[in-house]
């Protein structure tokens, strides 16, 4: 039986409590071309939970999608494969489909104006001009869901955006990402388990 069915599947009397479901977004875009960029931070964070997990992503409508149950909670990795000037068709689809609030989903993504490794979480905000979030926002009507903003620097110059943001971590970057794939992966736990105001208070500013 399909992952998402076992989601609906009679449960036990003991199991009659109902799960609190999650979707937790990574950001990126689909393609080996892309998958080592700064771009696809979001996609890079999801993949290191499902390898530290054991769990593995499925293709599926609009996306790649893995489920991760912890502790009473069912944490749905997405992944969309809409590239990501149209990730809000992919996030809006699957948290109607899934009957997932606003304030229960969180959206991972670089931000260029957070320090390399900077972890700024929130409960809202703008877009930034990021293009993931721009079009979120657009097919959600909102700004207010929680948002994993990921430094990668602007360290580019004038007029190479673009060539930066879609270029691969460089050496000391590439070093220093271990460590913080590991915080960014506790940070989604924690948004699940803890709550989003305590993963604020404890991780911002790590």
């Amino acid at each position: 039986m399909n992952w998402f069915l076992n989601i609906f599947k009679k449960r036990t009397p003991e199991e009659n409590i109902p799960m609190k479901k999650f979707l937790i977004v990574g950001l990126g875009n689909i393609g080996s071309e892309y998958t080592n960029t700064r771009h696809n931070i979001g996609f890079k964070i999801l993949d290191y939970i499902a390898n530290q997990e054991g769990i593995s992503f499925q293709t599926v409508k609009l996306g790649e999608v893995a489920e991760l149950k912890i502790k009473g909670r069912t944490l749905l990795l997405l992944k969309p494969n809409t590239y990501m000037n149209l990730s809000g068709k992919a996030v809006k689809y699957w948290l109607e489909k899934e009957n997932i609030e606003k304030e229960n989903m969180l959206v991972i993504t670089d931000d260029l104006n957070l320090a390399f490794g900077t972890i700024r979480i929130k409960t809202k905000g703008s877009d930034g001009g990021h293009n993931g979030l721009k079009n979120i926002q657009l097919l959600l009507n909102s700004t207010e869901y929680p948002r994993f903003r990921f430094g990668i620097s602007d360290a580019f110059k004038k007029g190479q955006q673009v060539n930066y943001v879609l270029g691969e971590w460089d050496t000391e970057e590439k070093e220093k990402l271990k460590e913080r794939l590991e915080i960014s992966s506790e940070i989604v736990k924690s948004f699940a388990l803890a709550g989003l105001n305590n993963t604020m208070n404890t991780y911002n500013g790590k």
